[in-house]
C-alpha cells in the first residue's frame, strides 16, 4: 500500500508513530481538561486560589470571623450627632483607631473596611458576611469618606468595622449611633 502512495516504508513507520503521539496527547489534554473543570466545579466556578464572585452559603463562616483588637473603635469625624444640614448632601469622614483600614479580600490583622448603616431597624447576622444594601454600604476599597445624598428627615447612621470578607469582628468593631437632620 504504501508503495502505491509513494512513501517508504521508514516514513510510513514515522507517520503511524506521529499519528499514535497525536491520539496520546489528545486523550492527555481531554483528561487534563475533564479535571480542570472538575476542580472548577468543585471550587464554585473559581479555580483554588483564583479571585471571584463568592456567594455566601453552604459553608461554616466560623474560621472568617476575625477578632477585633482590644482597643480598636470606629467613630464620625463627620457629621456630629444632632447636626442639621439644609440640602440632603451630607459629607461622612470615618474615623478609626487600634487596627487600620484594608480593603475587602486582604486578610491583614488587625484591619478591616467600614460599613456605613443608614437607618437600620434590626442589626445584621454579625457571624456572616454584611449584605450590601441601601441602608448597608459597602466601603471594600478601603474608602474613609464619602457623600451621602439623603431626602429630608431625621437620619440615624452607623459605622461598622467588616473582615477582608465583609463579617464583622469579634466582638463587632462599631460607632454609637447619631442621628442627623435634613430640612
Amino acid at each position: 500500500m504504501f508503495k502505491v502512495l509513494g512513501l517508504s516504508p521508514a516514513l510510513s513507520l514515522v507517520t503511524r508513530a506521529l499519528s499514535s503521539l497525536t491520539a496520546l496527547f489528545s486523550l492527555t489534554a481531554f483528561f487534563s481538561l475533564t479535571a480542570l473543570f472538575s476542580l472548577t466545579a468543585v471550587a464554585g466556578g473559581h479555580l483554588p486560589g483564583e479571585k471571584g464572585a463568592h456567594e455566601h452559603h453552604h459553608h461554616d463562616h466560623g474560621s472568617m470571623h476575625a477578632a477585633s483588637a482590644a482597643v480598636a473603635q470606629v467613630s464620625f469625624i463627620q457629621p456630629t450627632d444632632g447636626q442639621v444640614f439644609k440640602t440632603g448632601e451630607v459629607s461622612v469622614v470615618f474615623g478609626i483607631e487600634g487596627m487600620s483600614v484594608a480593603p475587602a479580600g486582604t486578610d491583614t490583622p488587625n484591619s478591616g473596611h467600614h460599613h456605613l448603616l443608614i437607618n437600620v431597624e434590626q442589626m445584621p447576622d454579625m457571624t456572616m458576611p454584611l449584605p450590601a444594601s441601601d441602608s448597608i454600604r459597602h466601603f471594600g476599597k478601603g474608602q474613609t469618606e464619602t457623600t451621602l445624598n439623603l431626602a429630608p428627615g431625621t437620619h440615624r447612621l452607623q459605622l461598622l468595622l467588616g473582615n477582608y470578607a465583609h463579617i464583622p469582628h469579634n466582638p463587632p468593631v462599631m460607632s454609637d449611633v447619631i442621628e442627623i437632620t435634613v430640612k
